[in-house]
C-alpha cells in the first residue's frame, strides 16, 4: 500500500509547525522520523492519521489504511489483555488474535486486567493491537517508551514481519531499530511559523 505525501502543512493547536513536507512510502518500506523535541513528528504522524486536518497539501492512501499509536496506551482498564485485544480485532472487523500474543510474549498475562499491569506491559499490549487492525500502514509515535531492550527487539522483529508481508511504517523514535529497509527523514528542514490561532486537538492513542 503506496502513501504519497505533497507539499502538506500541519498545525498543533494555533501554532503551524510543519510546511512542504513531501515524501513517498512504499510497501515493505519503513520511514523513521527525526527531529528535535517539538519539531513536529506527532502532529505529522497525527495528520497522516485523519486525527488533525492539514492546513494545505495532499496525502494520497487508500482510506483507512493507516493504524496509528500514540503517546497514550489506550487501554480499556476493566478488561483484561485478551479482551483489550479482542474488543480492537471487533473495531477493526478482523478475528484472532494469536499472532499479536505471540508477537509480544502476552501469553501469561492474558487474563490479567489491562490497569494492573506495569508500564511496559501497557505499552507492549498497546503495540499488540496494532497486528490486529489489518492495516497496511502503521504510524507509530515513540512506540519504544517503557519497552526494555528484550521487547524493543520484540517490536523490531513485530515491525520487519510487517514489513516483509508488504506492509510499511512510519516511526517517530531515536533509537535504531535495525530495520535494514528503513529510510531516515529528518523534519527539521520543514519548520514552519505560526499561524492565526487554531482550536488544540488532543492526543489520540490509536485510529
Amino acid at each position: 500500500m503506496h502513501m504519497t505525501v505533497t507539499d502538506l502543512a500541519c498545525a498543533r493547536g494555533s501554532l503551524q509547525v510543519l510546511a512542504g513536507v513531501s515524501f513517498t512510502l512504499s510497501p515493505g518500506q519503513a520511514l523513521i522520523l527525526r527531529g528535535p523535541n517539538g519539531s513536529g513528528k506527532t502532529t505529522l504522524l497525527r495528520t497522516l492519521a485523519g486525527l488533525t486536518p492539514p492546513l494545505s497539501g495532499q496525502i494520497e492512501a487508500a482510506p483507512d489504511s493507516l493504524a496509528y499509536a500514540g503517546h497514550a496506551d489506550g487501554l480499556k482498564a476493566q478488561l483484561s489483555v485478551a479482551e483489550n485485544l479482542r474488543f480492537w480485532s471487533g473495531v477493526f472487523g478482523k478475528t484472532g488474535i494469536d499472532a499479536a500474543i505471540s508477537a509480544f510474549d502476552l501469553t501469561e498475562l492474558l487474563d490479567r486486567p489491562a490497569g494492573e499491569l506495569s508500564a511496559g506491559q501497557k505499552r507492549r499490549l498497546s503495540l499488540a493491537r496494532l497486528l490486529v487492525t489489518g492495516r497496511p500502514i502503521w504510524g507509530l509515535d515513540e512506540p519504544t517508551v517503557s519497552l526494555d531492550t528484550t521487547n524493543v527487539a520484540r517490536f523490531a522483529a513485530a515491525v520487519h514481519t510487517h514489513l516483509a508481508a508488504g506492509g510499511s511504517a512510519i516511526i517517530a523514535t531515536h533509537i535504531d531499530l535495525g530495520l535494514p529497509q528503513a529510510d531516515i527523514l529528518d523534519i527539521s528542514p520543514f519548520i514552519a511559523k505560526s499561524l492565526p490561532e487554531r482550536d488544540p486537538f488532543s492526543d489520540e492513542a490509536f485510529a
